[in-house]
């Protein structure tokens, strides 16, 4: 039964309380705007529970364990198995056990009124609330409706899926047991991390790709040296292949998955690492004149198209599906809330300004913590070229750099940074190597700041470090 009550007013009203709604929330309230937030699941979101948190508290022991044993005088001691047990003990803890009480303490201490139940627009700046136990909330934006309601994990309409019930990001994350046999359809950073994870948990790993290298978005070598690890480690990696049906006979049974090449594979879990779609299906989209289940469509404030009111953060916009990406997006969209609600002209020409998500197009930077681990930051050689840029890319071998080789025996990487001829400035940078990801951060500042390369001669790297690659990266460009 629904029990209807009298609409209350707020000045924000966000839909989606994950890790971007959150912030969304934080900026407004810092604002001075009353505000309400609105969660049909846990209070933190998909990052929080099924996504960032667990799969790199999957990811640390693994790769720790893989630094190690390339390290002389401790190598010995790391050949034995990891204990299980205790990985999936400490996924757990940092996956908070799967309980919202710290993110709900946060949200309240900032001040932000908390709703749980689907959040549904019913109008322009009007947002209804069906709480679990039917009580109907009905709200009214004076200023701004935020939708963060993120995304969920495709998996394809594939005969026998239904029955064959497969993994998607969040089964994989969260599983209590280590399958003997697990297929993993897909070639992205979900498909390689998971493979990465349960492959050296004990599972043996079969990966189905159907194009011609992993990591699509990175550049080809990027793909090339994750490949050459997961195979040397035990996984069977298959490209220009795809699974065509899948047959489950008994729950509890095997799942067989037979593909376009004829062939067939058994195996104990599936993971269909495929792709992405907008939680927009069931978000009223259709009350304001949009399409209920596409993606919205914004500026660069993170306001929707053809609305005043009406914004969309997170992965919902489809700019950059990452968690620091939707906090950045957050924190542009919260300051051009505030700015408009105070009647602020906003100057919607400075490009690097308060109120411009540029980084979406230009600096997006992001970490596979495979091993060996991924990262990049900008546009890759294609992606500048097909942009029309006058480029170089220059390349130069991680492990040759005297950092790299101290960090581990056998050290195998690979760095690239894409150069601008004309304005001689960064427009991409890609690292492939272990331990690497904490490197990324000075690449996005040299990428985002337009830092001239003749400004990043100057940037002295501290010997012997791994960031000697930049001097290695400069030298190589100036032929000196």
């Amino acid at each position: 039964m629904t029990h209807a009550v009298e609409s209350v007013e707020y000045d924000v009203v966000v839909i989606g309380a994950g890790p971007v709604g959150e912030n969304v929330a934080d900026r407004a309230r810092a604002a001075g705007l009353s505000t309400a937030i609105v969660e049909s699941e846990l209070i933190g979101g998909e990052c929080s529970y099924w996504a960032c948190m667990p799969s790199k508290a999957l990811l640390r022991p693994v790769v720790a364990r893989a630094d190690a044993r390339r390290v002389p005088g401790l190598a010995g001691s790391v050949q034995g198995p990891l204990d299980t047990a205790a990985v999936l003990a400490h996924r757990d803890v940092y996956a908070s056990h799967w309980k919202d009480d710290g993110q709900v303490a946060w949200l309240e201490s900032i001040g932000a009124d908390i709703y749980r139940g689907i959040g549904r627009l019913t109008g322009t700046k009007e947002v209804s609330v069906t709480a679990p136990d039917g009580t109907e909330h009905r709200f009214t934006a004076r200023h701004a409706v935020a939708v963060s309601t993120g995304s969920r994990a495709v998996v394809p309409a594939l005969p026998g899926v239904a029955d064959a019930r497969p993994w998607t990001s969040r089964e994989a994350t969260s599983a209590k047991e280590v399958p003997g046999r697990l297929v993993v359809v897909g070639g992205g950073v979900v498909g390689v991390e998971m493979a990465t994870v349960w492959g050296a948990l004990g599972a043996e790993v079969t990966m189905l790709v159907r194009g011609k290298g992993l990591l699509p978005r990175m550049e080809p070598f990027a793909g090339e040296l994750v490949a050459e690890a997961l195979t040397e480690a035990g996984a069977d990696v298959r490209f220009g292949v795809s699974a065509t049906s899948l047959r489950r006979p008994v729950p509890d049974g095997p799942v067989t998955v037979e593909l376009d090449n004829g062939e067939s594979v058994e195996a104990d879990e599936i993971l269909f690492a495929t792709g992405r779609a907008p939680r927009t299906d069931d978000l009223g989209l259709e009350t304001v004149n949009l399409k209920p289940g596409s993606w919205l469509t914004v500026d660069e404030s993170c306001r929707v198209e053809g609305t005043d009111w009406l914004y969309a953060v997170g992965d919902v916009n489809h700019r950059a599906l990452l968690t620091h990406q939707g906090k950045y997006q957050a924190r542009i969209a919260g300051a051009a809330i505030a700015a408009r609600a105070q009647g602020i002209p906003l100057l919607e020409t400075d490009r690097w300004g308060a109120y411009a998500a540029t980084a979406d197009h230009a600096a997006v930077p992001q970490v596979v913590f495979t091993d060996p681990e991924a990262a990049s930051v900008g546009l890759t050689l294609a992606e500048a070229e097909q942009a029309g840029h006058r480029v170089r890319a220059v390349d130069y071998d991680l492990g040759a750099v005297a950092g790299a080789g101290l960090y581990a025996d056998g050290y195998r990487g690979r760095a690239r940074m894409i150069v601008d001829l004309d304005r001689e400035v960064l427009l991409g940078v890609t690292f492939v190597g272990p331990g690497i990801g904490e490197l990324l951060h000075s690449a996005t500042v040299a990428v985002a700041g337009e830092v001239p390369i003749q400004r990043l001669w100057h940037a002295v790297p501290a010997y012997p470090t791994i960031s000697e690659i930049w001097l290695r990266l400069l030298e190589t460009y100036r032929g000196a």
